[in-house]
Order: C-alpha cells, then sequence, then structure tokens
C-alpha cells in the first residue's frame, strides 16, 4: 500500500511538473493586446439602410440632400460612403442641380462630397449635363469640379476638357485643358 501511494504521489508530482512547464512556456491565460488606432479608424460607426441625409446651412437651408441605398458612417475619419448617390444640390437661389455616380464619399468636416464612376451633373432648369469620372462639390461655396475628362452637353451642343469648375452661385463653368466642342449653327424659323 505504500508503495502504491508513493507511485500515486510520484504520478502527481510528474503531472504537476509538466503542467508548471507548459505554463512557462505557453502561458495560454488573458493578454493585453493594444488596439491599432489606424484600423480602428477605418471601422464604420453606423451603417444605414435606404438613407437619406440632409445637409443645411448656417442660415437653416437645405445646402444639399443625399439618397442612397447603403450609407456607411466612419466617424474616426469622419467620412461617410454611399453606395450610388443621389444628391440634390442647391444654389443661393433654391435652384435644383442633381448629381448621381456609382460611389459617393462626404467629408463631414468640411462638406465636400466626392462623387466617383459614372458621375453626372445635370442642370435641369439649364437643360445641360457633365459626365465625369470624379465630381467634387463644396456645398459651403457650391463650388463643382473635376481633375478629370468631362462632357458637357446641351443638345446639340457638346464640350470635352480635361478639367471643369462650375460655380453654382455665380452661373459659371469653367472648362481648361484640351477644350473641343460641336456647335452647330442655330437656324431661323422657315429657313432649312
Amino acid at each position: 500500500m505504500l508503495k502504491r501511494l508513493r507511485t500515486r504521489l510520484g504520478l502527481l508530482l510528474i503531472v504537476l511538473t509538466l503542467g508548471g512547464a507548459l505554463v512557462w512556456l505557453d502561458p495560454g491565460g488573458p493578454q493585453t493586446v493594444t488596439p491599432d488606432p489606424e484600423a480602428r479608424a477605418e471601422e464604420p460607426g453606423h451603417v444605414l439602410h435606404n438613407a437619406e441625409l440632409t445637409l443645411f446651412d448656417e442660415q437653416g437651408n437645405i445646402q444639399q440632400g443625399l439618397t442612397t441605398p447603403l450609407l456607411t458612417h466612419t466617424a474616426q475619419s469622419a467620412t461617410t460612403q454611399a453606395e450610388t448617390p443621389h444628391a440634390t444640390l442647391y444654389d443661393s437661389e433654391r435652384r435644383v442641380w442633381n448629381a448621381t455616380s456609382e460611389v459617393g464619399t462626404l467629408n463631414t468636416r468640411s462638406q465636400i462630397l466626392t462623387m466617383t464612376g459614372n458621375a453626372q451633373l445635370i442642370a435641369p432648369d439649364e437643360g445641360w449635363q457633365l459626365d465625369t469620372e470624379v465630381l467634387h462639390y463644396d456645398g459651403q461655396n457650391a463650388h463643382a469640379w473635376s481633375d478629370t475628362h468631362v462632357l458637357l452637353q446641351q443638345p446639340p451642343q457638346r464640350m470635352t476638357a480635361q478639367r471643369m469648375d462650375a460655380w453654382f452661385n455665380d452661373d459659371e463653368v469653367r472648362l481648361e485643358e484640351n477644350v473641343q466642342g460641336y456647335h452647330p449653327p442655330e437656324t431661323q424659323p422657315g429657313q432649312e
């Protein structure tokens, strides 16, 4: 019986020694991991489906509206991403301008909206349409611009350029670099 007790104590001592060695070699307990601030800055804080976003100016007038089937807001980087957004923009005379694209990014600090992928800007009252790949819009100054190839159309006229600036409040559009256009002559009534 004493032999059996010694054997059991010996086995218990071996198990405890092995367990201690394993803990010493690989402590499996909880470890403190410092979060990566850069990775956290990219984590969305809010995801909204079928969202409508309205921005107001200092006087309380609607400055721009944005509708999208999917809106993702990341507070740390102050950005809001929108899928297939439709933006309704207003100038100082409350005229409406429409902008669409595949993706929209709104910087909530500067209120600059960037429309990317088949971006269009339409002025329904003036009857013209601008097509480009990337369109930026500064809502505080009612200024739209593109540094990519643009096509400006007011049928039957059309113009292309490498850069465009439009100031909605001043009724001014400027095309720059390699500007080309098609402007057919006007025909008078009864003249063909």
